[in-house]
């Protein structure tokens, strides 16, 4: 199976972003990809609520989403749609970071709500408080794609290992971690923790992500880190996307899952233990 990581520097515009996408979801196709990954919030990167909530939509009527289960259906690919940021009947107004699984007949074959809120202080000038905006989900979601089972994350779940652990014991082979990871954090953590989590699951991790100055009607703009990555499950590093938005290529052996895991079959040694006195 070819995998085609698609690195996006989206806009605040979500009908605009719209064409890119499928522009580069065709270019992929004819790459002889059959799974294509975009990073997380590919409808809409925006740090202004008032924004967000003038030009987002609900699930049933999200034009990103319509679009993108269409293109997947004329190309006849699987896709990751990374998350869209979408409205909820919240009552507090909070939207949701939602990825969509899509099959190759155009159908939502598995939706995961991103777990854990990005609410860091990274810099005395750099601070986020996802939970003000988003609402967190609250399930672990594992689909079965027929070439592989893949467990769906979000960005900052990548610093939450058991989560990871937990799809691969439940049976994922393939682990998504789309993202719009900042630069700060991104140049210190990113490499090291996908790493970490193939390492410890015998997992591929694919990881496409958002880069570079994301344009912007209103408000501050946002920077995003790039360096979307495939790493096999050995832990190797099979691609890396530098910074320029684009598509990135690798071929998935599913075979090596198996062959990482026998080597050294951590998901089998779990033992109770009693926790540390405080």
């Amino acid at each position: 199976m070819k995998a085609a990581l698609l690195q996006l520097t989206s806009s605040d515009d979500p009908v605009a972003n719209i064409a890119m996408v499928q522009r580069m979801m065709r270019q992929a196709a004819d790459q002889g990809a059959g799974f294509v990954l975009t990073p997380e919030v590919t409808n809409c990167v925006s740090s202004s609520r008032a924004h967000q909530a003038a030009v987002l939509m609900d699930q049933d009527h999200d034009p990103t989403l319509k679009a993108l289960r269409a293109e997947a259906a004329e190309l006849g690919v699987w896709l990751l749609i990374g998350s869209l940021a979408l409205k909820t009947q919240d009552q507090d107004g909070r939207f949701a970071n939602r990825s969509f699984l899509i099959a190759p007949d155009g159908s939502i074959r598995a939706w995961y709500d991103k777990i854990h809120m990005f609410d860091v202080q990274v810099s005395e000038v750099e601070t986020y408080r996802e939970s003000a905006g988003f609402r967190p989900g609250d399930r672990a979601v594992l689909a079965d794609t027929g070439f592989a089972k893949i467990g769906m994350t979000i960005c900052y779940d990548i610093r939450f290992a058991q989560l990871h652990r937990m799809l691969a014991q439940a049976g994922a082979q393939i682990l998504t971690v789309p993202a719009a990871f900042s630069p700060v954090t991104g140049a210190a953590h990113w490499e090291p923790l996908l790493r970490a989590r193939a390492i410890e699951t015998g997992c591929y991790v694919l990881a496409p992500a958002q880069t570079g100055l994301h344009p912007s009607s209103t408000g501050g703009t946002r920077r995003t880190y790039g360096h979307s990555m495939a790493i096999s499950p050995w832990g190797e590093v099979l691609a890396d996307a530098g910074t320029d938005p684009g598509i990135t290529i690798v071929d998935l052996a599913m075979g090596d899952v198996a062959q990482a895991r026998a080597r050294v079959p951590a998901l089998t040694h779990d033992r109770k233990f009693a926790p540390p006195d405080v």
